[in-house]
């Protein structure tokens, strides 16, 4: 059944204004319409820096390619009835693509039928859809490995020392979220239940909500040595409830994503590592991917992987890094 959420429930941005000149766009079934490629996106949040960052991207390379980007986005992390809705309203708005983050890896199955029905091209960018075929295509980090390298790098600084882990996950059920800590896990050498993870909790990649959560662990179990965090924010709400137990530099903090803000706080020695995704590569990727399609009807397939560097000021024999000199000049290229 088609379910529709009242417009009121999403956040939407026109986020590029026509061409000056009209150009012609096929339809993907032969026909054509007058003005420019129009080109949805829909975010999993509108306020997450790294999304707020592959929306500027993608923006500013639909601007440049002479194409209109509609960006819309979720209430929060794992609204997938807002995301249902906003794919709706983007096909009724004639896109002739939709590149989206998932929310959930299965929760939008149905809408993006619909899309593709309707001679839509979908691209998944940053997050995997199951079945992955659900999209044309999907431009992405291969979170499992970055999860991976976070964790190879965490165990490798402890060195000898048997881990007591506190792991700042994200949303439950959401497919990044489940592929960074399965990754993570694997790097540590660990699976879960295993007794050296002495708590988790889920933070929904917010700052605050992670330090609310680092607090309420720390006061069951201080004896940490080693934190996952799935993300930046989570990293810095995870940092902030450990300096304030007096804790700060004494535990090995890694974290994703690689953002500017989360290079400058691996300088400042606030975590030890990151590890860098591109989001303006997928962005403007799969904006690409979309005018070529409205011009020829080419379509992309599979799983193009964007990328993922290990930034660390203290690089560990055996891991391949970037300093965050490197770090600044490259954040979310």
């Amino acid at each position: 059944m088609r379910r529709t959420v009242p417009v009121v429930l999403l956040s939407v941005t026109l986020l590029a204004t026509a061409a000056c000149t009209q150009t012609k766009s096929g339809s993907g079934d032969g026909g054509e319409s007058s003005g420019p490629v129009k080109i949805g996106l829909v975010t999993k949040t509108d306020t997450n820096p790294y999304f707020v960052k592959l929306r500027e991207s993608a923006k500013a390379h639909a601007e440049k390619s002479g194409a209109q980007l509609i960006a819309v986005a979720g209430k929060f992390d794992g609204d997938n009835e807002g995301q249902v809705a906003a794919i709706e309203n983007l096909v009724q708005q004639g896109v002739k693509g939709i590149l989206i983050t998932p929310s959930n890896s299965t929760g939008i199955l149905g809408a993006l039928k619909q899309a593709k029905e309707k001679g839509v091209l979908v691209i998944a960018l940053d997050t995997e859809t199951d079945p992955k075929d659900a999209v044309d295509a999907t431009y992405a980090t291969n979170n499992v490995t970055a999860g991976e390298l976070e964790g190879k790098y965490i165990k490798a600084t402890l060195g000898s020392t048997p881990p007591r882990l506190l792991m700042m996950d994200g949303t439950p059920g959401g497919t990044v979220d489940e592929q960074r800590h399965r990754g993570f896990l694997q790097g540590m050498g660990l699976k879960d239940g295993d007794p050296a993870i002495i708590g988790a909790a889920p933070t929904n990649g917010d700052q605050n909500k992670a330090q609310a959560a680092m607090e309420n662990l720390l006061q069951r179990d201080a004896t940490v040595n080693a934190v996952y965090t799935l993300n930046e924010p989570a990293a810095r709400g995870a940092v902030a409830a450990l300096t304030a137990k007096g804790l700060a530099g004494k535990v090995a903090v890694g974290s994703i994503d690689g953002g500017c803000q989360g290079v400058a706080d691996v300088k400042a020695g606030k975590y030890l590592a990151t590890v860098m995704q591109f989001p303006k590569k997928m962005a403007e990727q799969g904006v690409d991917a979309v005018v070529t399609f409205a011009k020829d009807g080419t379509k992309p397939t599979g799983f193009q992987d964007t990328g993922a560097q290990l930034i660390t000021d203290k690089p560990l024999p055996g891991l391949e890094s970037k300093d965050t000199t490197w770090g600044t000049q490259n954040c979310w290229g």
